[in-house]
């Protein structure tokens, strides 16, 4: 993979999981990278770890959305690459979805995704990647995940539609969709220790590779289309979900 030295990528949602474990490889890589997050404690302790910036914001928030687009700029003018990453994940069946449920998971999820990208879209340089982080909850259908698995499929709506208008500026706009992956998300979907442990392992036996992912594989995906060794993909789904998806008859 080319050198990213001169590279300069914001990740929103980069102090935990895959966000996090992007900017690392990232910055191992010498891209200068800002990552974001709502915690302020969380942000300022990944940034440090890592070498990156970090700047407290939440995605669900226009305002503080506009306020980060113009403190990057005042930074560094133009950037190179967007990994909107940030998200939440949170569990109801459809009988008990209320409206602050669903508020909260689009907000976030979708509406935060979509002006992330149209606020940031001056500061991309020409030739510049976008990434959005979807899940493989957008083709699949699971119990108690209808808004969330909602928000992720508007997601990639909005990515093949941002690949056609941005296109004339050579910019690309793909989507990773991960399958189980062992992050910080998990713990925060509602469930207690038992209900987790017992999901975990009915996931993990429709696996074909037997395994939950880790955030480092993701980001290998994610750094690969950052660099320019992904110049002629835009407007694709990357899923990497260990066989997941194949739908097995046996085994």
């Amino acid at each position: 993979m080319q050198n990213l030295k001169n590279k300069t990528v914001v990740i929103t949602g980069g102090a935990s999981g895959i966000g996090f474990a992007t900017a690392k490889e990232l910055t191992e890589k010498k891209a200068k990278v800002i990552i974001t997050g709502r915690q302020k404690d969380s942000v300022e302790k990944a940034s440090k770890e890592i070498g990156a910036i970090g700047i407290v914001s939440d995605q669900s928030d226009l305002i503080q959305i506009e306020s980060l687009v113009k403190n990057i700029a005042a930074q560094f003018e133009k950037i190179d690459a967007l990994f909107i990453n940030a998200g939440i994940a949170a569990f109801a069946p459809v009988s008990a979805i209320s409206e602050e449920h669903y508020d909260t998971i689009m907000d976030i999820n979708f509406k935060g995704a979509l002006f992330t990208l149209q606020k940031f879209m001056p500061l991309l340089n020409d030739g510049a990647s976008v990434i959005f982080l979807s899940s493989i909850n957008a083709h699949n259908a699971m119990e108690n995940t209808a808004v969330y698995a909602a928000s992720k499929a508007a997601l990639n709506a909005l990515a093949k539609v941002a690949a056609i208008e941005l296109a004339p500026r050579g910019i690309r706009v793909n989507t990773v969709s991960p399958g189980p992956v062992n992050t910080p998300l998990w713990g925060k979907v509602g469930m207690n220790e038992e209900q987790l442990s017992q999901t975990a392992a009915l996931i993990q036996s429709k696996v074909p590779l037997k395994k939950f992912g880790s955030s480092e594989e993701i980001a290998k995906t994610v750094v690969f289309l950052t660099s320019d060794d992904s110049s002629y993909t835009t407007g694709a789904e990357f899923i990497v979900d260990g066989g997941f998806n194949l739908n097995t008859l046996v085994g």
